[in-house]
């Protein structure tokens, strides 16, 4: 399983969890990762879909330690989470569905490896006027 957290502005993965199983954990650790990487300094929403991780007594503390807001919304509001189902979408038709890993640490380094060096570097986007996420965000500091 993987989760990953998107910095909507400049559609930057920011933060990202592969684990075993469908846990709290893959999450909490995404959401770490976010925040060590940007250390907002203001409140930020963080929106997430229905998942019963979101909902948990670890996620709401983490949320409001780290002066996140959590925002979740109703069943059936499936535009909230476009973007990031895009992102996922996209994951798999350009790299996962091209590929048979070997083992987990092969597919962990390859997912790495998309979001890392293709996705945030490199992958043009049209809702960023054709560039990168980084590029996107550095023309706009």
């Amino acid at each position: 399983y993987l989760a990953a957290v998107m910095d909507l502005y400049a559609r930057n993965i920011v933060g990202w969890s592969m684990k075993p199983t469908l846990a709290r954990e893959l999450v909490l650790d995404a959401l770490l990762m976010a925040v060590c990487r940007r250390r907002p300094q203001h409140s930020v929403l963080v929106h997430s879909d229905q998942g019963s991780q979101y909902g948990s007594d670890d996620w709401l503390r983490f949320c409001r330690a780290n002066n996140l807001e959590p925002s979740m919304s109703r069943r059936g509001n499936c535009w909230d989470n476009a973007v990031a189902e895009s992102f996922f979408s996209s994951l798999k038709k350009e790299r996962i569905r091209k590929r048979i890993y070997k083992t987990r640490e092969l597919a962990k380094a390859d997912v790495f490896d998309y979001i890392v060096v293709f996705y945030n570097r490199t992958r043009r986007h049209s809702h960023l006027g054709g560039v990168s996420p980084e590029a996107f965000e550095r023309a706009s500091l």
